[in-house]
């Protein structure tokens, strides 16, 4: 994640680069602004950052005519002792709002909804280019199952369940027969079918085979289907909101 800074006084953003790199160690801060003039340049030439922390009252200006010289989609942290700003705040990409001195639990909090917006964004965007592909190109709508002599189609709506099992990558279908796929299970999750889910590294799980989702222990899910399964099948916490809002969109 490619941070820039925009503090004029130096203490300060100092200060406020060791507590991202604290919070969030993987965070790196490209560059530390310490004008409206040096951060405009600076976005002009390298506009492929991910966040912004900006002070508000610059030497030289308000942080708020960058963003009217330039049209930028990076969201922003405003860091400031006057919260007077608020409102324009959230008006120009704000999405949170730290008053000085900050705290590093105040900025792990900013950082935090930034990662959820990050993470809605994308999951929205993912499921859309699945869709997409799914029903302009439609290039796999079955599995052809080597059985011997025979090639078997198994149209991917009558596939209940995908999963390994020995290194080996098994299917049954809605009608309880079981086959062995030729294909990974990493193959397959990426075929453009959005009615599955991978709910772990073992298991692709189709919605209709899914009959409940229950909580489990920290926080994580345990599915239950509509026919039994030897194996529990755990979704883990992190994945879990993810699986939730796939299981809601039909």
């Amino acid at each position: 994640m490619r941070i820039l800074i925009i503090e004029d006084e130096k203490i300060t953003a100092d200060d406020l680069a060791y507590s991202i790199k604290e919070v969030r160690p993987n965070f790196e801060i490209v560059k530390t602004a310490s004008s409206v003039k040096s951060a405009t340049a600076f976005l002009k030439t390298h506009p492929l950052v991910d966040l912004i922390f900006s002070d508000i009252q610059l030497t030289d200006g308000l942080s708020f005519e960058i963003f009217k010289k330039i049209a930028i989609q990076v969201p922003v942290i405003f860091c400031t002792a006057y919260d007077e700003y608020a409102l324009n705040a959230f008006d120009t990409n704000g999405i949170a709002y730290l008053l000085k001195p900050f705290t590093t639990a105040a900025i792990e909090k900013a950082i935090q909804k930034f990662e959820q917006l990050t993470q809605q964004k994308d999951d929205k965007l993912a499921r859309l280019i699945q869709f997409m592909e799914y029903n302009v190109q439609k290039t796999s709508p079955s599995i052809l199952i080597h059985q011997g002599d025979k090639i078997i189609p198994v149209n991917f709506d009558n596939i209940a369940i995908l999963y390994l099992k020995n290194g080996i990558v098994k299917l049954q279908t809605f009608d309880h027969q079981t086959y062995t796929a030729s294909e990974s299970l990493e193959e397959l999750n990426h075929k453009p079918y959005p009615d599955f889910f991978r709910a772990n590294r073992q298991v692709l799980i189709h919605r209709k085979a899914i009959k409940s989702a229950a909580k489990y222990f920290n926080r994580k899910l345990v599915l239950h289907l509509h026919f039994p399964f030897e194996d529990k099948i755990i979704i883990s916490k992190e994945k879990a909101p993810v699986f939730l809002d796939w299981l809601a969109q039909k």
